[in-house]
């Protein structure tokens, strides 16, 4: 790990680095990439990197194109799947127009949202702990036309594939099912190999795992990652992401952290543990429900009440809210309890005062990691300054209620599209603009981006199950 940039030119000679590859982040939260040869880096080149920032969706335009990308000496690491030795550097993007961190950099949002912590004072530091799901599948074949809307997936694991004669092999015959992949050993859970790959590949490269298992769902993998600070954790998501994906490039896979990629089975998820430290103590830990803190429940009141509105970053597609359906572990109703699956806020049982956190379950892989961690913390902040009381804990089965007794308990729901999230977004957004942390024209972007790419086009589309209903009309 290098602490500037003579510190980073120096892991390059000492590794034998030909290129150093400059990675960002964009709305949406894909990772784009420019390299340089070896031989073109030196130290003040590490001060700031020119990139069209025209060329990136939702960002600069073409009369105010020039960019920078300022790159973070403190998250280097070996490319493990380049031909040639190749350093991958985390950068920030640099407004050189205003003088300023760029507004619409997801990376640099999540630092204001960590200074604005420190700024209220309540703590210095804040853990997130995300859980990344993935399918691990043979093949997608997909059509979007004016006359079709077509997808079809593969995977060995399939129950569909019961009967079918696989090519150069036998039906073994042992499938994990639909739910039935939690998690049964070889040769039901066929990925065991691939997942094993996957992990010694995030140790390369310096990420630090634990548990590792077959999913609920046919084809679907998880792999634990440790917690890290917000900025660290989210750029762990960038790191599994790539990780993940080209692993499974490798073996002729294709991974995807979608979130309802099969109709009837689980999703992806992405939760994540939170916790606030300051001074070296973690304020989450107290005397309250399950050994939490006063400030542990507020904050989880401040996300609980706020739920509605950070869905438009934490599920931050229009397949988000296909997950978030009773019966598949993804809870949509906006309540807290310890260990119970079923709400959207989980107190984890755990020993010690330095494990004790907070779950949110609601959040998916569709997010931008930064800014989902930055409008999770934003949220709960705005609980613990005013002291909002999450509620009652429930105990019970959330999934079994009906819609009439959750509207008579007066519990609050997820919302249930995209178009929903967006708009709840829009009427709470002063929470995210404090500290000048989400600034207006970022949100009024975001807005813009996520009507024109994905709610618009997918309300005009067709579905195929609208044929069985309504061609007959």
């Amino acid at each position: 790990m290098a602490k500037n940039a003579a510190e980073v030119i120096a892991f390059a000679k000492a590794n034998k680095i030909l290129f150093y590859d400059f990675r960002f982040t964009d709305i949406k939260g894909a990772w784009h990439h420019v390299s340089y040869h070896v031989d073109s880096v030196e130290e003040d080149t590490l001060k700031g990197l020119p990139f069209d920032g025209s060329s990136i969706p939702a960002w600069q335009p073409i009369h105010k194109s020039d960019m920078q990308l300022i790159p973070d000496p403190t998250s280097i690491f070996l490319d493990p799947f380049t031909a040639d030795p190749t350093l991958v550097v985390f950068c920030d993007v640099w407004d050189i127009y205003k003088n300023q961190a760029y507004e619409k950099c997801p990376r640099s949002i999540a630092k204001n949202a960590v200074k604005y912590l420190k700024e209220t004072g309540i703590g210095d530091t804040v853990y997130f702990g995300p859980e990344n799901e993935f399918f691990l599948f043979d093949g997608l074949k997909v059509r979007d036309a004016i006359n079709i809307q077509y997808y079809e997936l593969e995977s060995s694991e399939g129950i569909w594939n019961s009967h079918t004669d696989m090519p150069g092999s036998i039906n073994t015959g042992h499938r994990p099912g639909t739910k039935g992949g939690y998690f049964p050993v070889a040769p039901v859970d066929s990925q065991v190999d691939l997942r094993a790959d996957i992990v010694k590949t995030l140790h390369k490269i310096g990420m630090e795992t634990f548990v590792v298992h077959h999913e609920v769902a046919q084809a679907q993998g998880e792999i634990g990652v440790k917690f890290g600070t917000l900025i660290e954790a989210a750029d762990n998501v960038q790191k599994l992401k790539y990780v993940v994906k080209n692993v499974a490039h490798k073996w002729g896979k294709t991974a995807t952290f979608m979130p309802k990629p099969l109709y009837g089975d689980n999703g992806n998820g992405m939760h994540c543990h939170q916790s606030i430290w300051k001074d070296g103590k973690n304020l989450f830990a107290g005397n309250g429900y399950q050994g939490l803190s006063e400030l542990a429940l507020n904050y989880t009141g401040g996300v609980l009440k706020h739920g509605k509105t950070v869905a438009a970053f934490t599920n931050a597609s229009t397949n988000s809210y296909k997950r978030l359906l009773p019966g598949f572990e993804a809870p949509a109703i906006l309540a807290y309890s310890a260990q119970n699956r079923s709400a959207c806020a989980r107190i984890p049982f755990v020993s010690g005062e330095k494990a004790k956190r907070v779950e949110f379950r609601f959040p998916d892989s569709s997010a931008n990691p930064y800014l989902a961690f930055a409008a999770l913390l934003m949220a709960g902040l705005d609980g613990i300054q005013n002291k909002i009381d999450p509620g009652p804990p429930r105990e019970e089965d959330l999934f079994e209620l009906s819609l009439d007794e959750i509207r008579e308990k007066g519990i609050q729901q997820m919302p249930h599209t995209l178009r929903e999230a967006i708009e709840h977004m829009l009427a709470g957004k002063e929470i995210f603009k404090k500290g000048n942390v989400f600034t207006e024209e970022f949100i009024q972007t975001y807005k813009a981006y996520k009507f024109e790419t994905e709610i618009w086009p997918w309300e005009g589309r067709p579905h195929p199950f609208e044929f069985l209903t309504t061609y007959s009309c």
